[in-house]
Parts: C-alpha cells; structure tokens; sequence
C-alpha cells in the first residue's frame, strides 16, 4: 500500500509540473505574441507621423522627419531579408553580425535624429543637419549593401537550381522518348527484309528463322498513377452501366 501510494504521489506531483511548465510556456508565448503586436502598432504609429511631418513640414524639420523615415525603412527591410534568408542560407549569419554591429549605430543615429525633431532652436538644427544627413546616408548604404547582397545571392541560388532541374527534366524526356528510336530502326529493317525476299537474296541463316513478335506498347493503367492536384478524376464514362 505504501508503494502503491508514492507511486500515485510521484504520478500527481510529474502531472502538476507538466501542467504548470504547460501553462507557464502558454503565457510567455502569449506574452511575445502581445509584445509583438504592441511594438508593430507603435513602428507604424511612428512611421505615419514622421511621413506627415516629412510632407507637412518645410526647411529643417521636413528634413529631419525624412531622414529618420529613411534609415527606419532600410534597417527594417534588411533585418527581415538576412533573418529570413539566414535560415535556409547558414553563411548569411556572419551577414546578420554585421548587421547587428551596423544596428547600433542606427539607433543611435536615429535617436540624435529624434532629439534634433525637438530642438526648438531652428538654426541649430540646420548647423547639426550636414553632420547627421551623411552619418544617415553611410548607414542606409551599408545596410541597403547587405540587403541587396543577400537577395543577389537567393536569386542567383534559384536560377542555379533551375538549370540543373531542366537539364535534368531534358534527359529524362529524352529517356521516355526512347521508343522512336526503336520503332524508327524497326521499320528500316523490316523495308530491308521486304527488298530481300522480293529479290531472292535472303541469307541462309535468316531462312527458316520466324522474328519473334515484339508486344505492342501497352496503355498504362490510369487507376495506377500517382494523383496529383491538376489530375482530373476518372471518367465514368468507362464504368459498364446496370442493365436493368
């Protein structure tokens, strides 16, 4: 009975724990799918701000607004090609350090961008404006760099992957194309035995000999294939109907 009893102690206590790292996992998943959300809503809340500024706003401050939409912009979109491409592409991660390092730079930048927005004082803002437009160009290049180097590298991949694939698909057509080639050589032999027999010089070792019958190519068995989504369905037309 004691046994028994701990036994059923250790099953209750391995359910609790799973129950408990279950939950705990749920909430914390929960938790970056908020925080996900939350920080998309803030990104685009930003980004439509800074593009009525950019439009709205003229001189230093319509300036201002367009750098950091810029450098927002290319950042985002190389982040989201090295980590998608990092996946299927493992060299791409020395890439995506580099990208990290450049990262730093941007927020920072970003952020003396975001500061200048607030400057009341017009005439430093442009004085601090040469500075900051080339510190912006210099990131955004980098960062433009290793987006179109990574998206060169994908599309050179698939086009490789391509031409390997319809060579290959060329040589197999060529393959299931193999019995022109034998009824081809079959019909010059047969009009050669014709002009011998009508001749009379048909060898002595042919005489007496009958060409086994080769069988016909056979229809294939359609129930057999394999199916696929373009396939269409049998048809019923085939099927014998009931005689009534």
């Amino acid at each position: 009975m004691e046994a028994a009893a701990v036994i059923v102690a250790l099953v209750f206590a391995i359910v609790v724990a799973l129950s408990v790292y279950a939950t705990v996992k749920a909430v914390r998943a929960v938790q970056r799918g908020v925080d996900r959300t939350v920080t998309q809503a803030r990104r685009t809340v930003e980004d439509t701000r800074l593009k009525a500024r950019q439009y709205t706003q003229a001189g230093p401050a319509g300036e201002v607004a367009q750098l950091r939409l810029s450098l927002r912009t290319s950042m985002r979109a190389t982040q989201e090609v090295l980590r998608a491409g990092v996946a299927e592409d493992p060299s791409l991660s020395e890439s995506l350090a580099l990208f990290e390092r450049l990262s730093a730079h941007g927020h920072e930048l970003d952020e003396d961008l975001r500061k200048l927005e607030t400057e009341p004082d017009r005439t430093r803002v442009a004085a601090c404006l040469p500075e900051l437009r080339e510190r912006t160009e210099r990131v955004t290049h980098s960062a433009d760099s290793l987006r179109w180097a990574a998206q060169d590298r994908a599309r050179q991949f698939a086009e490789d992957d391509l031409a390997v694939l319809s060579d290959q698909i060329r040589m197999e057509a060529g393959a299931l194309r193999h019995w022109e080639t034998d009824g081809g050589s079959e019909a010059a032999g047969a009009e050669a035995k014709a002009e011998q027999s009508s001749s009379g010089s048909v060898p002595d070792s042919a005489q007496g000999e009958a060409e086994p019958a080769r069988p016909a190519l056979e229809a294939r068995d359609i129930r057999r294939q394999p199916g696929y989504s373009w396939q269409k369905a049998a048809s019923r037309a085939s099927r014998p109907e009931h005689t009534r």
